[in-house]
C-alpha cells in the first residue's frame, strides 16, 4: 500500500510533465497556418508568436522558486494547472497575434514552474533507491505529452481553416483533470519541515510511505543538515559552486543538442528534407513515438546503471545521429533518411539527457535550497530554449540547415568530455548526503580531517 500510495502521487505530479509536452510540441501543428494567417516575417513569427510560450517559460523558471518555497510545491502545482488551463482556452479564441502571444505566455509560465516544483516535489518524497525512476516520471509524461501533441495535430491538420484553434484548444481537459488531482495529493514532507518548522506533521506523511525505521533515519538526516545551515545561505555562494555548475553544463548541453529547436519545426524541417505535409506530420508522430519507448527504456536503467551511464549512452548517439543529419542535409538527401537520422537523435536524447536531467539538477542541492537550485538549472536550460528555436526560421534562411546542425553536432562532443570529465555519479545516495559530498566547505572539512589523521598516524 505505501509504495502504491507514493508511486500514485509520483505520477499525478508527473502530469504537469504532461501539460508540459503537449504544450511544448502543440504549437508545431499551427507553425505554418498561423505565419500565413497573420503575414507575418519569418523573424516576428519565430521570436513572437512561435516563441512567446518560451520567454514566458523562462519567466516561469527564473521565479519559480518563490511560489515553490513560500506557498509549498502542492499549490504551486495547482496554480502550474490553473495556467495550463487558462493558455488553451485562450489560444484556442485568439484573433490576433498579440493575445495570442499572451496566452501562449500564460501556458509558459506554467511550463517554467513545473520544471522546478515538480520534481523537486517526487524527490523530496521518493526513497534513495527508486528516486531516479520517479522522478523520471515526469519526463516520461513530458514525451507522452509531445506524441499526444503529434498525433492530435496530426488528427486535426484537415477540419478546416481553423484547426489550429482545435490543435491548442483540446489541451485544456487534461489541465483542467490535472488540477483537480493535485489537489488529493500531500505536501512534500521536506517542504513542512524547512519552512513551516512542523516536524510532527512531516513524520505523519513520511509514515504514510516509509517504515518507522526510515522515518526516523530521514528525520534524523533533515535535522542534521539543517543544524549546518546558515542564515541567508544562497546557491550562489563560494561552497555551492559545484553543484551550481554541474547545474549549468548540463542544462546548457541540453539544449546545445537542438532538441526544442528540432520539437518546435520538426515539420518544417521534414518539408525542407524533402516530404510533403501529411507526411512530414506523420513522421512527426514516429519521433514521439521513438522519444516515448526510450524513454521508458531510460527509465527504467537510471537507478540501475547510474546517471552517468546514461549519458555517456545518449552522448554518444547524439554525435552520431547529428553527423549524419548534418551529412544529409549536405548531400542533400531526399526521402526517409533524415527522418530516420532523427528517430536516433531522438532515441539517443530520451535514453541520455532527457530521462537524466531533471533527476539530476533536482538532486544536487541541499532542502532549502533545493528549489532555488533547480530553479537556476531550469532558468538556464529556458533561456537557451527561447533563444535557439527563436531564430531557427532565419538560422535555416541565413546560414543553412547544415550549419546548424553541424554546431549541435560539435556541441555534443564537449558534452561528451563534460560527463567524462566533471560530471558525479548520485545514484543510490540520499538527497542530504549528495548535498553534503558536494559542498565545497564539506570537501574542505573532510580534507582537514584526512591531514589531521595522516598527520597522527606520523607522530
Amino acid at each position: 500500500m505505501k509504495n502504491k500510495k507514493i508511486i500514485y502521487w509520483s505520477i499525478v505530479v508527473a502530469l504537469a510533465g504532461f501539460l508540459f509536452g503537449f504544450d511544448t510540441v502543440v504549437i508545431s501543428g499551427a507553425d505554418k497556418q498561423l505565419q500565413q494567417l497573420w503575414g507575418s516575417s519569418d523573424l516576428y513569427h519565430g521570436l513572437v508568436v512561435m516563441s512567446s510560450a518560451l520567454w514566458g517559460t523562462v519567466i516561469g523558471a527564473i521565479f519559480g522558486a518563490i511560489p515553490t518555497n513560500i506557498l509549498g510545491r502542492k499549490k504551486t502545482l495547482v496554480l502550474i494547472g490553473v495556467l495550463f488551463f487558462l493558455s488553451a482556452v485562450g489560444t484556442a479564441f485568439a484573433n490576433d497575434a498579440v493575445v495570442f502571444s499572451i496566452f501562449r505566455f500564460l501556458g509558459g509560465l506554467g511550463i517554467g514552474a513545473s520544471t522546478i516544483a515538480a520534481p523537486t516535489y517526487v524527490s523530496e518524497i521518493a526513497p534513495a533507491k527508486d528516486r531516479g525512476k520517479l522522478v523520471a516520471l515526469y519526463q516520461f509524461n513530458i514525451v507522452f505529452g509531445i506524441l499526444i501533441a503529434f498525433l492530435s495535430n496530426y488528427l486535426l491538420q484537415d477540419i478546416g481553416e481553423n484547426s489550429w484553434r482545435w490543435m491548442l484548444g483540446v489541451q485544456s481537459a487534461p489541465a483542467l483533470i490535472y488540477t483537480l488531482l493535485v489537489f488529493g495529493i500531500p505536501e512534500s514532507p521536506r517542504w513542512i519541515f524547512e519552512y513551516k518548522k512542523d516536524r510532527e506533521k512531516a513524520i505523519a506523511i513520511l509514515k504514510q510511505v516509509n517504515s518507522d525505521e526510515e522515518v526516523a533515519s530521514e528525520i534524523a538526516a533533515m535535522e542534521n543538515e539543517k543544524q549546518h545551515e546558515v542564515l541567508d545561505e544562497s546557491i550562489f555562494m563560494k561552497k555551492y559552486r559545484k553543484p551550481l555548475l554541474l547545474a549549468f553544463f548540463i542544462a546548457l548541453f541540453n539544449q546545445f543538442s537542438g532538441i526544442n529547436a528540432f520539437l518546435y519545426y520538426a515539420p518544417r524541417i521534414f518539408e525542407l528534407a524533402g516530404l510533403e505535409k501529411s507526411a512530414s506530420f506523420f513522421s512527426s508522430i514516429g519521433i514521439g513515438v521513438v522519444n516515448l519507448i526510450f524513454t521508458l527504456i531510460g527509465i527504467s536503467l537510471i537507478d540501475k546503471y547510474g546517471r552517468k551511464t546514461l549519458m555517456y549512452l545518449g552522448s554518444v548517439g547524439y554525435v552520431i545521429s547529428l553527423g549524419l543529419v548534418t551529412m544529409a542535409f549536405y548531400f542533400e538527401w531526399k526521402g526517409m533518411a533524415v527522418p530516420l537520422f532523427f528517430f536516433l537523435f531522438i532515441a539517443s536524447h530520451a535514453v541520455g539527457q532527457g530521462s537524466v536531467i531533471w533527476v539530476f539538477i533536482s538532486e544536487l542541492f541541499p532542502n532549502k535550497l533545493r528549489a532555488a537550485g533547480t530553479s537556476f538549472g531550469t532558468s538556464v536550460h529556458w533561456v537557451l530554449a527561447a533563444l535557439i528555436p527563436s531564430f531557427i526560421p532565419f538560422l535555416f534562411k541565413e546560414i543553412g540547415a547544415t550549419t546548424v546542425f553541424s554546431i549541435f553536432c560539435l556541441m555534443m562532443v564537449w558534452q561528451l568530455l563534460w560527463v567524462f570529465f566533471k560530471m558525479p555519479e548520485t545514484r543510490g545516495r540520499t538527497l542530504e548526503e549528495l548535498s553534503e559530498s558536494l559542498s565545497t566547505q564539506s570537501e574542505l572539512n573532510r580534507n582537514q580531517n584526512n591531514f589531521k589523521v595522516e598527520q597522527n598516524e606520523f607522530i
